[in-house]
């Protein structure tokens, strides 16, 4: 697949995996060093989510740790998974449940990068590209024409 003005289509999805690498860093650092453990799991606590430590740790190691990891292009499509199911738990069952759509869009967004690391991959830049993502070469097909 060509991109615009024939650059690979990767460099879009490094685009996406960084800046969403960029919001869960930010994210995390607020929830360990600022709100701690004890603070999100009050928070999550509010929403109604059973297990509200687990869900708090989890949170935790999986926005600062991940997003870190994100930046640098480790374990994109797991990550892409992990993210998908955090912010389908975040969207459908506390989002629009507690606040409505408005207020749920940028974990609707976050829901959607995540979907789009773990089908499309990290994209370009990444250290997933050195070992785990394999480079995919066209096979054409060779056409022999009949008379």
């Amino acid at each position: 697949m060509r991109g615009l003005l024939g650059m690979d289509p990767g460099w879009g999805i490094t685009v996406v995996r960084v800046a969403m690498a960029l919001i869960f860093i930010s994210a995390g650092y607020t929830k360990v060093f600022v709100s701690g453990a004890d603070g999100v799991a009050e928070h999550m606590a509010k929403f109604g989510l059973p297990a509200p430590a687990a869900f708090a740790w989890t949170a935790m190691v999986l926005e600062l740790g991940g997003g870190i990891a994100l930046l640098l292009g480790f374990f994109g499509r797991w990550l892409g998974l992990l993210y998908t199911i955090q912010f389908v738990i975040a969207f459908f069952f506390v989002k629009l449940r507690t606040a409505g759509f408005a207020a749920g869009w940028l974990d609707l967004l976050l829901l959607a990068t995540g979907l789009l690391l773990f089908l499309a991959g990290p994209g370009r830049a990444a250290v997933d590209s050195l070992w785990l993502e394999k480079a995919v070469t066209p096979r054409y097909v060779k056409r022999t024409r009949t008379a």
